[in-house]
């Protein structure tokens, strides 16, 4: 049985995929995202945030010499830090989290079973996130047996920067993808997240072909991939493809600013407004016209 660091299991989730779902939030990706919601889950290894509602106690500092209060202010060591938890369990206020627990497919069945009422009621089921759940194909695989074992539905949300041997693994165990697409300019694309496109498009042509439902997300970041061009090209390219159930537009927002300073990564989040809903649907509009439907 293989095992994987996982962020979290964000239960009740009506946002990736049909349904009441149960995500499972893996650690790794291999993008960078300049607008990434999720940064605590783009490094492979285990990170310890340090949240807002820290009070400089000085309790972690007590049991670990990697944590320093004074004046006021709590500094980490994280060179020094090995995540072994210690500051986790000796913290009052629940103001220090560790992501990247290592669990094995089994151990994470019974609290996915635990929500399969919701699931049966609302066709929901579960989904598998990150970073990018594909690098670990096994684990996902694997996951997707038990569960489809006891009815539950299973989906996949991907960057598509991954092997095609990756998809191949989990493609007879998943019953729909989440396809992220982000920049169709390739030159933009490795601006905006450290890599080029051209594997992303090529595993999305060729998933298209399965026969597998796929849904497209694209997050719409004012000035950086929200131009008339860019929907133009992106309407032309998926227009093209088969079994796209459609796209989904996924409005920029700034919220997830305060997760980077928590776990001590660059904040690189643009300082960019929520797009309105008159320019969303202008967008989509320009989608429409090449055929592709939007959610």
């Amino acid at each position: 049985m293989s095992t994987a660091r996982i962020v979290d299991v964000k239960h009740f989730a009506v946002h990736d995929g049909p349904g009441i779902r149960s995500t499972v939030f893996l650690k790794g990706c291999p993008l960078r995202c300049l607008w990434c919601h999720n940064p605590e889950s783009q490094r492979p290894g285990p990170e310890l945030a340090i949240l807002a509602k820290c009070v400089k106690c000085g309790a972690c500092a007590a049991v670990c010499p990697c944590h320093h209060v004074e004046n006021g202010v709590h500094t980490l060591d994280r060179a020094r830090c090995i995540a072994c938890g210690k500051c986790v369990d000796a913290c009052l206020y629940d103001a220090l989290v560790l992501y990247g627990r290592t669990v094995s497919p089994e151990e994470l069945m019974p609290e996915l079973l635990a929500d399969r009422v919701f699931y049966a009621q609302s066709g929901g089921g579960v989904t598998v996130s990150g970073g990018e759940p594909l690098l670990h194909p096994e684990f996902c695989a694997e996951l997707f047996e038990l569960l489809r074992r006891e009815g539950v539905s299973c989906a996949a949300d991907t960057c598509g920067e991954v092997p095609w041997s990756a998809f191949e693994t989990v493609l007879p165990l998943t019953d729909l993808f989440l396809y992220d697409l982000k920049q169709m300019n390739p030159e933009a694309h490795k601006a905006c997240t450290g890599v080029g496109n051209q594997r992303i498009l090529e595993n999305l042509r060729r998933l298209s072909e399965t026969g597998k439902p796929i849904e497209i997300r694209m997050p719409i970041v004012p000035g950086l991939n929200d131009s008339e061009e860019e929907m133009e090209s992106a309407g032309s390219f998926l227009g093209g493809l088969s079994n796209i159930t459609g796209v989904r537009l996924l409005a920029y927002h700034s919220f997830a600013r305060s997760k980077y300073a928590s776990v001590g990564h660059p904040d690189t989040m643009p300082d960019a407004e929520t797009p309105s809903q008159e320019r969303l649907a202008h967008l989509a509009e320009i989608l429409r016209g090449h055929g592709v439907a939007v959610l």
